[in-house]
């Protein structure tokens, strides 16, 4: 579960929107994690353990999954998971969004936006209607959106940022990165947290005074 780095120790929540699992920690980081941490969208088919999520062999391992994860946003407290009909979606689109979004200081409000409209809502983010929807609802103006979507700076920083994250020893998504230990899963996001908690010298740090909300 860990990955050795010599980039910034910020931490950092690396998610595709195609996830589910970073759905679940989506929802739960921001009151869960004692330190800011900045949101990274990554393309998790290109990682080198895959999305994590969609490869199932038969119709039955695939109810296995979904039942799992439905569990799972049971115990957080969630609404009840709402499946678009594709799974898993196509998130090329929404992801071009997410990292023009991140450009502009919207990462975790468009990230949420658009996991709740898919999971949530069971929208399916390859339609362009519900990408923008997620947009409009963090003051993303929908022309800006479209055009940035196909803007190749855009698709080569979504690009740059998979690439990084692949470097760092993230593996699969979710992933979070404290210092230069990757936590992987849902569950990693205790042992992130766990881990913020001690600064780089082993000094625990104030769990009261930390930041908690998203710097972007």
């Amino acid at each position: 579960m860990t990955g050795s780095s010599t980039d910034s120790t910020r931490a950092a929540f690396y998610f595709d929107l195609a996830g589910p699992e970073c759905y679940l920690v989506a929802e739960r980081i921001l009151h869960t994690l004692p330190v800011a941490c900045e949101w990274r969208p990554v393309l998790g088919a290109t990682l080198p353990g895959g999305l994590g999520f969609g490869a199932w062999r038969c119709a039955e391992e695939r109810e296995i999954e979904l039942q799992r994860l439905e569990r799972q946003a049971a115990r957080q407290g969630l609404a009840p998971l709402r499946w678009p009909t594709e799974l898993p979606i196509d998130s090329s689109l929404a992801m071009r969004v997410a990292a023009y979004a991140a450009s502009i200081g919207r990462a975790v409000a468009f990230a949420q936006a658009a996991f709740r409209q898919a999971y949530a809502g069971g929208r399916d983010l390859a339609v362009p209607d519900n990408v923008l929807i997620a947009a409009a609802a963090c003051e993303m103006h929908p022309s800006a959106v479209r055009k940035a979507a196909e803007l190749r700076s855009i698709e080569q920083k979504l690009a740059q940022t998979t690439t990084e994250a692949a470097r760092r020893g993230v593996t699969s998504l979710p992933a979070i990165s404290i210092g230069d230990t990757i936590h992987h899963g849902v569950a990693g996001l205790d042992s992130a947290a766990a881990a913020a908690l001690v600064d780089p010298h082993g000094a625990p740090h104030c769990a009261a005074s930390s930041m908690r909300h998203h710097h972007r």
